[in-house]
C-alpha cells in the first residue's frame, strides 16, 4: 500500500466509485421491479402470490419436493387430529 494520495488512494477510489455505480444500478433495477409488480397488479394478478412463485422458482427442485412433502404431512396431521385446538384450551 502506498501513501494517502498515492497508488493505493487511486485504487481505493476506483473500488468506491465502482460500488457506487452498482448501487445506482441496483436502485434502478429495484424501481423497475416495483413497476412490473404494479403492472401485474393492475392486470388483476395477486402480487403476493407472484412473489411466492418467484421465490419457489429459485429453489432447487429437490428442496421444493422436500418442502412440499413436509407441508403435506403437516396439513394431513392437522386435518386428521381428533381434538381441535379451540377445544383443547
Amino acid at each position: 500500500m502506498s501513501g494517502p494520495g498515492g497508488v493505493a488512494g487511486d485504487r481505493l477510489r476506483s473500488f468506491v466509485e465502482r460500488i457506487e455505480r452498482l448501487e445506482e444500478e441496483i436502485k434502478g433495477l429495484t424501481e423497475d421491479k416495483k413497476d412490473i409488480f404494479a403492472e401485474a397488479k393492475g392486470e388483476g394478478f395477486d402480487v403476493q402470490i407472484l412473489r411466492e412463485v418467484i421465490r419457489v422458482r429459485k429453489q432447487d427442485q429437490k428442496d421444493r419436493d422436500e418442502r412440499d412433502s413436509l407441508l403435506d404431512i403437516y396439513l394431513h396431521a392437522i386435518e386428521t387430529s381428533t381434538r381441535p385446538m379451540a377445544q383443547a384450551a
